[in-house]
Order: structure tokens, then C-alpha cells, then sequence
């Protein structure tokens, strides 16, 4: 039998489930919501998007709490020929977070500005396929073109699957301004990031299969079974085919001189049993001889066909048992924890009044990490306890610009590039597999409009340009171009208070691969996410 379930390695990166990058989240306050381009924010979200502009909020101390609901449908479907049901099969996850908060704190005296931030700076969000995905089926699928290519009449398979995972990396941002001068301001900041992926209640459980299988003695009658028994069942039954075969080789091997020309049947009740002759001839008909040959068959010809099948016998059942042992319940509960650090730089620029630039640089960060199988499960054999796989987030680079033409209107504009050339996305040190061909660009416009003094209304575009290639695309981990759109409100409840209320829709542009198992496949990806944030902000100035 050819071997047939190659264990998929799983690094769950839910990642950037809202805006940013492959794995890095943008979206980090309710003024991103609705007006989806803030890198050159001069308002307390600045201490995320840009921390050289906080000194422009003059002394005192500001603070910014916001949360935003999410929800996104990731949906994958597949062709592949083997899998049951009308094709292509469709298999449909959802992602929610109702606690996505974004926490910052400014202190500004004189020239100097003290801030720090928390916010999930990847992941936020949890997966759960009550269907499973096509990577974890087509391993069951498969078990049927296996059992038919052996000669094992099989049309049918069936089990239960199910896939949840959960990603979260938490940022802790301090940073330190300093006003240069009316027009310029810099920062220098330290991110630490906190990562957990967390795979549980994952499992693919009760696999089962209609074999047509009276050989060897073994009674399936294209009834549903367990695979695992059936896989069972089968090695030790080859397994003392084994054994037999190897004994009665042996045990004629006296005779062969003598009798060697002579019918086996001929010697029932004398030099042999009518059982042993049985026996023996069971154990031919096993080794493929039809009972015309069996018939024909003499002492010689029956020693020489034992001592050639004995060896197929135990490799058959040494195959069975790893087929056994691969279609044993496997169950997924593990925890994936590391912790990496972000240094981070800025600079603001006001050539004029009206005119806000921004730029800021955030290294690459280096996160490793390390995997625990909880205790009582076994990994699915997906995973290995304290094994370490690489998670870095890539360095980005990104500006910004507001303008006021009118006290009342603000234009925003903001570009990203994530540079995720210079990340291992395949996750192991031993491994190169190239799968970025370009950086990932996001950029975008926006703009706000004051009603009246207290009251303000905005919206914004942001749009996203993926950098990956086939290989990274996988029903786990894909990544398509995007397109999302926002709007909202603020109103200042009191001259200490401000509160912004905003949605935000994603639209993603469908992806692709085709690829070959046992026949060619084509998956398509695609997600639709939504997004709603609110958010207060207070000022105690001065």
C-alpha cells in the first residue's frame, strides 16, 4: 500500500483579521473606524499612529479608551474529486471579537511629551469551522482511492471534524517626545509584545469507511466502519499470515528433497494432517493463488510461495497498523506563548499651520514561539511539545498627512509598507520556502467636516495591496487584496470630553490556488468583515 496521511504542520496566524498587514493589525482606535487614515493623528490616538505628534496637544494629561466589536466570515472552497458531496464543497468559519480595546495615556509639559499604549497589535479575534477545513477532510477522503487502489472495494467515508483557533498579541507601547521647534517634533518609543495562539476543541474523530473486504478471513460487507478497526483487524490478521507463512515455509523445507515433486494434497492424512493441509493452503490462498493453483500445488512450489509471501505479509501488516495508528481520534488543544520587543521611531512636521506630515519607522520584532500541548491530549499529531516556530512581525514604515483647507474640514491621507520580504513566513529556521514576492501596501484617504462646534461627521477609504504568492495561501493562512470604507460621528460631550462612534466594512477580493494531491484541486478564499468602534477621549489640560 503507498502511504497516504502526510501530517499537515499547522502554524495558526490569524493575524491581521482587521486592517494592517499579513499579521499586524492598524486599526486601533474609534477615530481609525470612521475615518480610516490617522498616521499623522495629532489627538491622543497618537500614541499609537503617530507619537511625535502628541506634543502638539499642548501640556496636561489626555487620555483615549476605545473598543471595537468585530466580525469576519472567512469562507474556502474546494474540488478536490475525493471529497463527499457536490462539488466544489464549501466550508465556512467565523471570527468574532467583542473585546478589541485600544487604552492610551499622554502626559505633555513643556517641550517633552510621556505616553504609553495597549492594544492588540496582531490576532484579536477567534476562528471556530464547526465543518473543519479541506486539509483536514482530504486526509479522510483519501482513505477511499487508498482502499480501491488495494484492491479493497470502498465508495464511501465519513467523520467528525472541527477546527478552532484563536490568535492575540498584545502591545505595551511607551514613548517619549520632544518638541524641536513649532514645525518639529520626534519620538522614540519600545513596543512589547505579548503572543498567544491558542488551537483547542480541534479534532477529526470517528473515521469511517464502507470496505467490501472478505479476504484473509476478514468479515466487511461494504457496511460503515471504523477505519481504525478495520486497519486493525487487517494487521493482525496479515500478521499471522506472517507467522504462518515463515513456520510452514520452515516446516516443509525436510520434505522438499523427498517430496518435493509431490501434490500437497497427496500427503493429507499421512506425512500431514488434513488440518495442516488446510493450513497451509489458506495461507496460499492468501499469498494470491487461485484454488486451481492451490490444487496443482506441490510440496515445493507451496515452500517456495510461503517463503516469498511471509516477508509481504508482515510488510502489509506493518503498513495496516500504521494506517490503525493514523486513524486514531486525534484531538487539538495546544498553546503557542512569546514575547518580542518593538523599537519604534517618529517625526512630525508642520511647515505650515494647516499642514500636518508624519512619518514613523517600526523595527522588525523578533517573536519566537513555543508550544504547549495541554495536558491529557496528544497534539493531533500536528504538534510537538516545546517546539519553537517563528512568528516575527514585519518592520513598517509609515506617513501621514492632515490638511485643513477650512477650520472645519479635515483631509487625511496615510500610506503603510509592511516589509514583509525580510520575514521567515514559513516559521522554521530549517526551512526556506519563499512565500512573499512583494511588501504589503496599504494606503488611503479620508475626511472629517465639523457641523458645529460640538458636532462632526467623517468618513475614509483604505485599501490594501498583498505581496504573497501561492505559497503562502493555504484554507488556514491566505491573504487577498482589500478595500474597506468607514464613517461615523464625534461629538464633544464637554470641553473635557469627546466621544467617536464609527463603523467600518471590508470588502476582499476573492483568491486562488490550485495545487495536486491524488488529482488537481483549486481552492478560492474569501471574507467579508465588519467592524464597529466607540471610543471616549479626556483631556485635562492645562
Amino acid at each position: 500500500m503507498r502511504k497516504l496521511f502526510t501530517l499537515i504542520t499547522v502554524t495558526l496566524i490569524t493575524g491581521s483579521v482587521f486592517a494592517g498587514g499579513l499579521v499586524t493589525n492598524n486599526n486601533h482606535s474609534a477615530m481609525f473606524t470612521r475615518l480610516q487614515n490617522r498616521n499623522a493623528s495629532t489627538n491622543i490616538d497618537a500614541v499609537f499612529f503617530n507619537p511625535a505628534g502628541l506634543t502638539k496637544l499642548g501640556d496636561g494629561l489626555f487620555i483615549s479608551v476605545n473598543n471595537q466589536i468585530v466580525r469576519q466570515t472567512k469562507t474556502v472552497q474546494s474540488d478536490y474529486l475525493y471529497l463527499s458531496g457536490s462539488k466544489p464543497r464549501e466550508y465556512v468559519g467565523k471570527v468574532k471579537a467583542n473585546m478589541y480595546p485600544g487604552i492610551y495615556a499622554a502626559f505633555n509639559t513643556g517641550n517633552l511629551s510621556f505616553s504609553a499604549g495597549f492594544n492588540p497589535i496582531g490576532g484579536g479575534g477567534g476562528a471556530t469551522y464547526e465543518d473543519g477545513l479541506p486539509s483536514f477532510e482530504s486526509q479522510v477522503a483519501e482513505l477511499v482511492p487508498l482502499l480501491v487502489d488495494n484492491d479493497i472495494p470502498t465508495s464511501q467515508y465519513s467523520a467528525d471534524i472541527r477546527f478552532e483557533g484563536s490568535s492575540i498579541y498584545l502591545g505595551f507601547q511607551g514613548n517619549v517626545a520632544y518638541k524641536v521647534s513649532d514645525m518639529l517634533s520626534v519620538a522614540a518609543g519600545l513596543r512589547v509584545v505579548s503572543a498567544k495562539n491558542i488551537t483547542k476543541d480541534s479534532y477529526i474523530t470517528n473515521m469511517r469507511i464502507n470496505p467490501n473486504y472478505p479476504a484473509f478471513g476478514l468479515a466487511y460487507t461494504g457496511d460503515m466502519v471504523f477505519a481504525r478497526d478495520f486497519f486493525t483487524s487487517g494487521s493482525a490478521t496479515l500478521a499471522t499470515l506472517s507467522a504462518g507463512a515463515t513456520a510452514w515455509s520452515n516446516g516443509l523445507q525436510p520434505y522438499v528433497e523427498t517430496y518435493g515433486s509431490t501434490l500437497l494434497t497427496d500427503l493429507a492424512g499421512t506425512v500431514f494432517t488434513t488440518d495442516q493441509i488446510t493450513q497451509i493452503q489458506t495461507i496460499l490462498g492468501a499469498a494470491g493463488l487461485s484454488p486451481e493453483q492451490i490444487g496443482q500445488a506441490t510440496i515445493g512450489s507451496a515452500q517456495t510461495v510461503l517463503g516469498l509471501a511471509a516477508p509481504q505479509f508482515a510488510e502489509q501488516s506493518g503498513e495496516m497498523a500504521a494506517y490503525a495508528a493514523m486513524t486514531q481520534d486525534r484531538h487539538v488543544d495546544i498553546e503557542q506563548t512569546g514575547l518580542g520587543f518593538t523599537p519604534i521611531l517618529s517625526l512630525n512636521f508642520s511647515p505650515l499651520e494647516n499642514l500636518n506630515i508624519a512619518l514613523k519607522y517600526e523595527f522588525k520584532t523578533k517573536l519566537d514561539l513555543t508550544t504547549k500541548v495541554i495536558d491529557g491530549k496528544d497534539g493531533g499529531g500536528l504538534y510537538i511539545q516545546d517546539s519553537v516556530s517563528i512568528a516575527d512581525l514585519p518592520a513598517i514604515l509609515s506617513a501621514g498627512v492632515e490638511f485643513r483647507p477650512v477650520d472645519r474640514l479635515l483631509l487625511a491621507g496615510s500610506f503603510n509598507c509592511y516589509f514583509d520580504k525580510k520575514v521567515d513566513y514559513d516559521g522554521q529556521s530549517d526551512v526556506n520556502i519563499n512565500k512573499i514576492d512583494k511588501n504589503f501596501l496599504e494606503y488611503g484617504l479620508g475626511a472629517e467636516y465639523g457641523i458645529n462646534d460640538r458636532f462632526r461627521v467623517s468618513a475614509g477609504w483604505s485599501a490594501t495591496r498583498t505581496g504573497v504568492n501561492s505559497n503562502y495561501q493555504s484554507d488556514l493562512t491566505y491573504s487577498t487584496n482589500t478595500n474597506s470604507f468607514g464613517a461615523g460621528i464625534g461629538y464633544r460631550i464637554t470641553d473635557m470630553i469627546d466621544f467617536n462612534i464609527g463603523g467600518q466594512y471590508t470588502f476582499y477580493k476573492d483568491g486562488s490556488k490550485s495545487f495536486i494531491r491524488l488529482s488537481p484541486i483549486t481552492e478560492t478564499y474569501s471574507k467579508s468583515t465588519w467592524v464597529l468602534g466607540a471610543g471616549l477621549d479626556f483631556y485635562f489640560g492645562k
